[in-house]
């Protein structure tokens, strides 16, 4: 099923977490799912930061789970491992770039999955998969001994199939993290500006906001497609700072697959000027997020604007994946993906957003939905 890149033997019992191929487990090569990458790497002289947590728990590291080519793309397509097989439609895309990890949790591969998000690429994979994902807040997970895309945007969060499992995900990541935080009092139902949304996705998140019985005000948040335009910026122009250098000789060039290896050229070729705009904008654009956050505690919003479409399809649509994901990174905030019953034959998924280092606000929220969508 190309889940996972390495499989690690266990024992039997205990919980099981897979670990995205990005993120270093000890005496295991990181692949970042990249031919170019894999061919040099080493085993890792030590686990990365953030599975400390797990260690000391006994947690059971079951593999490290495939990705979208080093987590640049959000479709989840891997030429040189193979793609993740959607569980809910193998003929769809899984959603990337934590696709490995989505369908881990969905199959029962594992209890849960660590997963980075840069633009999306925990929430995507968990919307298009029918299962549960945390964005985590900027910096409050350790990065260390984790390949990274856009440093100033990536994140390390759970993946799990529902809201508990994530909620003990991130006790792992964390260790003294506590779920005790109340649901929010008010929730601010954003639909964000020039972003084409299914409409059976949008009514499935008022049915689902409906249902939790939470109180739900519509909300404006102007800018968001300035937004993309300079998260987007800031992405391409970091991945090709921190990974432009396997283009240098064409050996390792070969070893790039053809998507990837265009747009980190793209992004070595943004002007300086473009980015310095783009990182003016996102301080801008930050006091904006926390200010509606004062006004409402979380704001709600469909996770993916589509369906996950067929795998023919992927490259056409891949532009849209990120439309409502990409703005919470700039914002370096935290983001809850979770799946909720819609009027089509797979879910739709709810994504809530809430002020840094609100993720227990997230996740007692996300709660209140699961439980009502559960018995609708």
């Amino acid at each position: 099923m190309a889940t996972f890149i390495t499989r690690l033997p266990v024992t039997a019992g205990g919980l099981r977490l897979a670990v995205k191929d990005l993120i270093d487990v000890s005496g295991v090569p990181t692949t970042a799912g990249c031919r170019a990458v894999a061919d040099t790497a080493e085993p890792a002289a030590a686990d990365a930061a953030c599975l400390a947590g797990a260690r000391a728990r006994g947690a059971a590291i079951v593999g490290k789970t495939n990705l979208h080519e080093l987590a640049f793309g959000a479709s989840g397509l891997n030429q040189w491992y193979g793609t993740p097989r959607n569980p809910l439609d193998p003929g769809l895309v899984p959603g990337g770039s934590s696709s490995g990890s989505a369908v881990a949790v969905a199959c029962g591969d594992a209890d849960i999955a660590y997963g980075s998000d840069t633009g999306g690429s925990v929430r995507i994979p968990s919307a298009f998969c029918g299962t549960t994902g945390l964005k985590t807040t900027h910096g409050r997970i350790p990065a260390a001994g984790v390949w990274p895309l856009a440093p100033s945007l990536d994140t390390v969060g759970p993946m799990a199939a529902d809201v508990a499992g994530v909620t003990d995900g991130m006790t792992l990541l964390e260790p003294g993290f506590r779920a005790d935080a109340a649901p929010a009092g008010h929730v601010g139902r954003l639909r964000p500006p020039d972003v084409r949304v299914d409409p059976r996705i949008d009514a499935a998140v008022d049915a689902a906001l409906d249902r939790s019985g939470l109180e739900v005000t519509d909300v404006a948040l102007p800018g968001w497609r300035d937004a993309l335009r300079a998260g987007s910026t800031i992405i391409f122009a970091e991945a090709a700072a921190v990974d432009g250098h396997l283009l240098a000789a064409p050996a390792t060039r070969a070893k790039i697959g053809t998507q990837v290896r265009d747009w980190l050229a793209n992004g070595a070729e943004i002007p300086a000027d473009r980015l310095r705009q783009a990182r003016l904008f996102q301080e801008g654009w930050r006091a904006a997020v926390a200010e509606l956050l004062r006004r409402v505690q979380v704001i709600a919003l469909p996770t993916a604007p589509i369906y996950p479409p067929p795998l023919g399809e992927a490259r056409v649509a891949e532009r849209h994946y990120i439309d409502c994901t990409l703005p919470a990174n700039l914002a370096g905030v935290p983001a809850l993906a979770l799946p909720v019953p819609s009027g089509h034959r797979l879910p739709a998924s709810v994504q809530l957003i809430g002020p840094a280092g609100g993720e227990g606000l997230l996740l007692a929220t996300g709660a209140m939905i699961e439980a009502a969508a559960a018995s609708a």
